[in-house]
């Protein structure tokens, strides 16, 4: 497993996350018209990852991390082009919950690839420079698109950020079949 490619990996769906995350509530208004809309739409997202996570677990260490990661980019590359589609309440709680496991599986990924690829004698200072580079990205999507919303329209920053989820899918495909 090839550290600093994962962190690049992990790095944009970091940035493509933090490009919709904190402006999708912006997008529900068009869908639902109340704070407990809302709660229930994250609320759903939660439990979802919280009740799979087991399982995503054991199917992890059957299936491989990189398989998952795959899974995890182009599923959400998919539901993010339908979530500006979604006009209904129940449309972004389905999608929440789709999000809820694509969300778990990424998660659970992310610490196993973590936990397979640091020497535990530098474990910590390994995973703080990890964080480091993919809390940058972030927080550099989040600034970034809220230009990006002043200039387009609200549903484009999720087609973008699916682009974005899509390139990321091939990233890990790429890695995956040249360190076989």
């Amino acid at each position: 497993m090839n550290y600093r490619r994962f962190i690049i990996y992990q790095g944009t769906v970091g940035m493509a996350a933090s490009m919709i995350f904190p402006f999708y509530v912006l997008l529900l208004k068009n869908a639902g018209g109340s704070y407990s809309q809302f709660g229930w739409a994250y609320g759903l997202f939660a439990l979802t990852a919280a009740l799979s996570y087991s399982v995503i677990g054991k199917f992890a260490d059957n299936a491989g991390d990189n398989a998952l990661l795959v899974v995890y980019s182009w599923g959400m590359a998919l539901v993010l082009i339908a979530f500006p589609l979604a006009y209904e309440i129940w449309h972004v709680y389905v999608l929440q919950i789709v999000m809820g496991l694509l969300g778990a599986v990424q998660k659970n990924s992310e610490k196993t690839v973590l936990a397979r690829s640091v020497k535990k004698e530098t474990a910590g200072k390994e995973i703080g420079r990890y964080h480091i580079w993919t809390s940058i990205g972030a927080a550099i999507a989040v600034i970034a698109t809220g230009y990006l919303v002043d200039f387009l329209t609200i549903g484009s920053i999720f087609y973008l950020a699916s682009i974005v989820f899509a390139w990321s899918g091939f990233y890990i495909m790429k890695r995956d079949t040249s360190e076989s």
